[in-house]
């Protein structure tokens, strides 16, 4: 019997455009291939610009990243001139960007990722009155009632009734791979749509310190936050209190509400345990400096790798080991497909080879991808959420080692089981909740600053042009929400000579390497994968989402020819 050949284009609930192609045989996926369809080109923009402005210009690589690139691109600038940012400044980064991390995975696990796992359909047979019941057994979040389901389910069953289900159209609903009872099922699809005015709640942070969301104001040399608590137009108490009670309230919508209905639902797909594993390697740059003004580089979340799964030894993390191939990438190096350049010498030309038609397989092409397959010492790895509390047990993180084995306790399997599509679920929502409670820290550090007469954002020295060197070079790392992330700057003259973003997305998502390894997604889509119904291949939905793919991070909206792709006037 031949193997089924199956296409997911595009795949939903992400970011940008991306494409699965799988071979499947006797119900199991034996070979994939993932394909980012949009070419990349933010390097290009990037070049001849003032440093200082980078920022800007890479914050717009994504609409839903939109802090990260930003704090990268500030980070690579002042690392290429010397620039030290005031410890205030540090901890209002730290503020941003955790936000982010709370709003960005609670956004990923309700909005883009819960539906492979939720039966939004089934939940029309449930009982409000037992969902309540239910909703009640796993935590004390005021608005688990009888009342607040029934809501719910009768707004679901006018969808329905109307012959459609607005926001939750096109899903498998119905398909055997569902496992979870209708009350379960009814109790996540009511806190989908709480948290989407809780996510729009919290967030206002980031506009508080930044101006606005998306896309906040940032600053190289530190932040463009004016502190004085008896102001009217700069961040004053009132604006704290508010920071304050936003940061609480994001802490306990996860505590009481996002992580019991992720262990909740986590415990009815044990099996998944044991499928899309992948690759073996792991990778965390680290996240959130907490050290002194002279070690800015002391982290919450350590940086490290785990080389085959072995959590004995966690190996120091170089950034000179980073490399970018094209074998399987529309792309060319003047060195040629072989070639691996670091992200110093990185090179961004394109050169589109795709199949004659849209309906042509892919897979049957040498080049079949926009995005680059980076490695590590000639290793793929995946980088996320798994990445970082493996290599934050590894390391010994206490609050991490804690919350691990409460989530592996509760769901009675062993350590193996992180090394999964569940497991990087799981480790998602450990890292939300270990970051939610994190943000009182910072806060409270910031409030202890600003008491003792310290309200500095910014260090001017070495800003100006004429202070700088005739060449400079720069790297900026960043743990996204998505995983590893790197900025690398060159500054000639003042200005920009080359730019190179290697993101998680291009980590995991990226295709084969020369030697034909695959990357993360294709390697996990191949690890024991069942797939029951390559018509309905909601299987691959679940492992892919499980890496909360970015692909407009990975692969920025240019035509390949440079050529404007579309124009929008405002009259």
């Amino acid at each position: 019997m031949a193997a089924t050949k199956v296409v997911v284009d595009p795949i939903t609930r992400i970011e940008g455009h991306l494409r699965i192609e799988a071979k499947a045989d006797n119900g199991r996926i034996t070979d994939a291939w993932a394909t980012s369809t949009q070419f990349r080109g933010i390097e290009l923009i990037m070049q001849g610009r003032d440093p200082r402005d980078a920022w800007a210009y890479t914050q717009r690589i994504c609409g839903v990243c939109t802090v990260v690139h930003a704090v990268a691109s500030c980070r690579a600038v002042e690392d290429a001139l010397g620039i030290r940012i005031p410890p205030n400044a540090n901890l209002i980064r730290n503020l941003v960007h955790g936000m982010q991390f709370v709003q960005d995975h609670v956004i990923h696990f309700y909005h883009l990722h819960a539906l492979d796992w939720v039966d939004v359909t089934s939940a029309l047979k449930a009982d409000p009155a037992a969902t309540a019941r239910l909703a009640a057994s796993l935590s004390p979040w005021p608005n688990n009632s009888a009342t607040w389901f029934g809501e719910v389910k009768d707004r679901l069953a006018k969808f329905v009734s109307s012959g459609q289900l607005g926001i939750f159209t096109n899903g498998y609903w119905g398909h055997p791979a569902y496992k979870l009872p209708p009350e379960a099922n009814l109790m996540a699809v009511a806190h989908y749509l709480e948290a989407l005015d809780w996510q729009r709640d919290v967030i206002r942070l980031h506009a508080v310190f930044g101006g606005k969301n998306p896309h906040p104001n940032f600053l190289v040399g530190g932040m463009a936050s004016a502190i004085n608590l008896e102001g009217t137009a700069t961040i004053n108490a009132e604006r704290m209190t508010d920071i304050r009670d936003m940061i609480t309230r994001a802490q306990r919508f996860v505590e009481q509400v996002y992580f019991p209905d992720l262990v909740a639902i986590a415990s009815f797909y044990k099996d998944w345990a044991a499928i899309g594993g992948g690759v073996k390697n792991y990778l965390a740059v680290g996240e959130f400096p907490e050290g002194r003004i002279d070690e800015l580089d002391k982290l919450y979340l350590p940086r490290g790798i785990i080389l085959d799964r072995d959590l004995s030894k966690v190996h120091p993390y170089d950034p000179a080991q980073v490399k970018e191939f094209i074998t399987s990438s529309w792309y060319e190096y003047e060195q040629g497909d072989a070639a691996g350049l670091h992200p110093y010498e990185g090179e961004t030309k394109a050169k589109y080879a795709g199949p004659p038609t849209p309906w042509t397989y892919l897979q049957d092409e040498k080049k079949y991808s926009w995005l680059k397959s980076p490695r590590y010492d000639g290793r793929p790895m995946e980088v996320g959420p798994l990445a970082r509390m493996l290599v934050a047990y590894a390391s010994g993180h206490e609050e991490a080692k804690a919350l691990v084995g409460d989530v592996l306790g509760k769901l009675g399997v062993g350590p193996a089981a992180l090394y999964s599509t569940l497991g990087r679920t799981a480790a998602r929502g450990i890292e939300t909740v270990l970051l939610a409670r994190r943000m009182n820290h910072w806060y409270d550090a910031l409030i202890a600053r600003i008491k003792g007469g310290d309200t500095q954002t910014f260090a001017a020295e070495k800003w100006e042009p004429e202070t700088w060197p005739a060449t400079a070079r720069g790297y900026g790392y960043l743990d996204a929400p998505r995983g590893a992330l790197g900025h690398w700057v060159e500054i000639r003259d003042g200005k920009i000579g080359r730019y190179q973003c290697v993101v998680p997305s291009t980590w995991n998502a990226g295709p084969r390497d020369g030697a034909g390894v695959q990357g993360p997604y294709e390697a996990a889509l191949a690890d024991n994968h069942p797939l029951v119904d390559p018509e309905r291949p909601l299987e691959i939905l679940r492992t892919v989402h499980s890496f909360d793919p970015c692909m407009a991070c990975g692969v920025h909206v240019l035509d390949a020819t440079g050529k404007l792709v579309t124009e929008v006037k405002v009259q």
